[in-house]
């Protein structure tokens, strides 16, 4: 991505990619097959993202090469419509996807499906591996104001003065797990309301860094690579994401037979660049790169976007596309209209 035109111009290719993969996604909600869901999502990404003038690689997606077929990391695509010559001056764009984050919620028709990408100038985005972190999420007010390896409470303090609230005010979102009991018993202790999800911590992290929201911080272990989709999105919203990976059984709340061994998933990190594993990464670390591109489609409804709805002559879809080149941040309300010349349209 050379330039703010070109930027802009891939801001909206990827728009159509989020958009296809929730309009599929959606035609399954309810139907209670989780993997349908997310295959399909999947299947429309890939189609459409080939599509784009570009030379992409994959560096966060549906895994390795051996585990999935679309969208595994180091795939590389775009340009499928377009001469070698035209595709050599194709920016290289290094891309992270998440077709259907939320696959339980749309499999069961609850809140907060997003179908969601994140890409950058190759380089931009870091290469991380499937394992669990430990991540805290807020908004530009309070940047600067907590640490990761600081007790709850004291962060609970320096959000609660930089947003010139009490922390009684404040609302924390994580996960519901039973990792996380420690986590929401300090929470309590320290005053502040705990909303408990059962999914989606990236949509959840979003949430946390938008005024509006009632939502003002994320705490809590889940995926490194939700966790660089996330830092993509905190470096167009100056907000700040910290987190660093976890190891321990115990902190992860599960039998030591159910995880790697450190010692094998630390091979695994130091095999994809990251030297050192115990590192405290922030929003630069995960997401370095210089022109960042965020797109996220509603494949449900949430708490940023609606769901996809669906008529007679055709769907309507909600998106946020957000840039770092110009700082934009542009919710999108489309009518895909069908049904020809007569169609009748609808807002």
């Amino acid at each position: 991505m050379k330039d703010g035109r070109a930027e802009r111009e891939l801001s909206l290719d990827f728009l159509r990619v989020t958009e296809a993969a929730a309009i599929e996604s959606a035609k399954t909600m309810g139907q209670g097959d989780r993997k349908h869901s997310d295959h399909v999502a999947v299947e429309a990404m890939r189609e459409v993202m080939d599509s784009v003038p570009m030379r992409g690689r994959i560096v966060i997606g549906e895994g390795e090469r051996d585990e999935a077929p679309m969208l595994y990391i180091g795939e590389e695509l775009g340009g499928g419509a377009f001469s070698d010559e035209a595709r050599a001056e194709f920016p290289e764009v290094d891309i992270a996807v998440d077709p259907l984050e939320g696959t339980n919620l749309c499999a069961l028709g609850a809140n907060n499906a997003i179908a969601v990408l994140a890409a950058s100038e190759r380089g931009g985005l870091l290469n991380a591996p499937d394992i669990y972190m430990d991540k805290i999420v807020v908004g530009p007010s309070c940047r600067g104001a907590v640490d990761i390896d600081a007790p709850v409470a004291d962060n609970l303090k320096n959000i609660a003065r930089r947003l010139g609230r009490d922390i009684e005010d404040l609302t924390v979102i994580c996960l519901d797990r039973p990792r996380h009991k420690q986590l929401v018993a300090d929470v309590r202790a320290a005053g502040a309301r705990i909303r408990l999800i059962s999914d989606g911590d990236l949509s959840a992290g979003i949430s946390a860094a938008v005024a509006g929201t009632n939502i003002h911080a994320l705490m809590g272990i889940g995926g490194a690579p939700e966790g660089v989709i996330t830092a993509a999105a905190m470096k167009c919203l100056n907000g700040e994401i910290l987190s660093k990976f976890v190891f321990d059984p115990e902190r992860l709340g599960v039998d030591r037979t159910k995880v790697p061994p450190r010692e094998e998933s630390v091979d695994r990190i130091r095999g994809m660049g990251i030297n050192d594993p115990d590192k405290v990464f922030d929003t630069n670390d995960l997401a370095p790169g210089k022109k960042v591109i965020f797109a996220a489609t509603g494949v449900t409804d949430g708490s940023l976007l609606r769901g996809v709805r669906f008529f007679g002559e055709g769907k309507r879809t909600h998106s946020v596309v957000m840039t770092t080149d110009n700082k934009s941040i542009r919710f999108v309300d489309t009518v895909h209209v069908e049904g020809g010349p007569d169609a009748v349209i609808r807002f």
